[in-house]
Formats: structure tokens, sequence, C-alpha cells
């Protein structure tokens, strides 16, 4: 386990072809420089959340999600500029449900970039309205979103040459 800042041109501290799996959850990757450090045959494997992910949580506080352009699209994008095989791209789309307001006031305090300035202050009417909600439909309910990505490096190019001649 290595851990750093990370963002999408940060260069890991490791020495080229040093890993058969990279596991990397709900963080941002370089994907060149992934395929760097992977062994011929090595897996990266990423659980993502969709920057969309409870956009209609924040627009009840008139607030936006600050990452939507991070989509499965978007990821995909990233590893195509290389020379990694995706094997598996999956989205997720689940609900979020809280049946207390107080509930969902401290789960915004402990994930901030949902509503980044969030306070009980200074959204009370907001969480007025959500209180009516919650008395009316017994429970309020958000969209969450995940993506699942598996990329794996060609074991060597000289068998990627062999299959795309035989297929």
């Amino acid at each position: 386990v290595i851990d750093f800042y990370d963002d999408l041109d940060t260069v890991l501290p490791l020495p080229a072809a040093s890993f058969d799996l990279i596991i990397n959850r709900h963080s941002a990757f370089n994907a060149l420089d992934l395929e760097r450090v992977l062994k011929p045959g090595g897996v990266f494997l990423t659980q993502q959340v969709d920057g969309r992910n409870l956009s209609d949580l924040s627009a009840c506080f008139d607030a936006v999600q600050p990452y939507t352009a991070f989509t499965l699209e978007f990821a995909l994008g990233l590893l195509r500029k290389t020379n990694l095989v995706i094997e598996l791209a999956q989205e997720w789309t689940g609900k979020l449900r809280f049946k207390e307001v107080a509930t969902l006031v401290y789960y915004l305090k402990a994930i901030p970039w949902t509503v980044p300035d969030f306070s009980v202050t200074k959204y009370r009417n907001h969480l007025e309205k959500l209180l009516q909600r919650l008395e009316a439909d017994g429970e309020l309910i958000f969209t969450e979103r995940r993506m699942l990505i598996k990329a794996k490096k060609a074991d060597s190019l000289v068998n990627d040459q062999v299959r795309s001649n035989l297929e």
C-alpha cells in the first residue's frame, strides 16, 4: 500500500513493470503511469464514484457537484490513451435512503463535497423542506452512482500482434 497525493498527472514513485495488480478505489489515476508500472499481463482494477453521484441530493440545497465530468466514458477515455486492454467497464446506480433528517445532516458534514458549504444554519430552510418531504414519503431517497473498470496490460507486444493477426 502506497499513500500519496494523487491526480491525473501524478507519477508513481515506483520502477517500471513492478506490479501484477494495482487496485484503486475512489482516487484519481494517471493511466499512462499505471501502464508503466504494471508488469506484462498485469491488471488495473478500479472502483470510482461517478461525478454525478448524489447530484439530486446536492440539488436539494441548490448546490452543484464539482466533478460531474468524471463519468465512465471519461475514465475510459483516460485508459484508451494507453495500450491497456479494457476487460470490464460497468456503471452501477443505487439508492441512498435517509429515515431521519439528523442522519442526513451528519452525512452532509462527513461528505462535504456533496454540499460544499453545508451548515444547518445556512441551509435551515432547505432542511425544513426535506423534513416535510420525509414526513410525507417516509424516507428521503437519492441516487448513488459508481463505476468499475478492469484493464489489463498485454502479456507482450508479440502476443498482441499474434492475437490481432488471428482475428
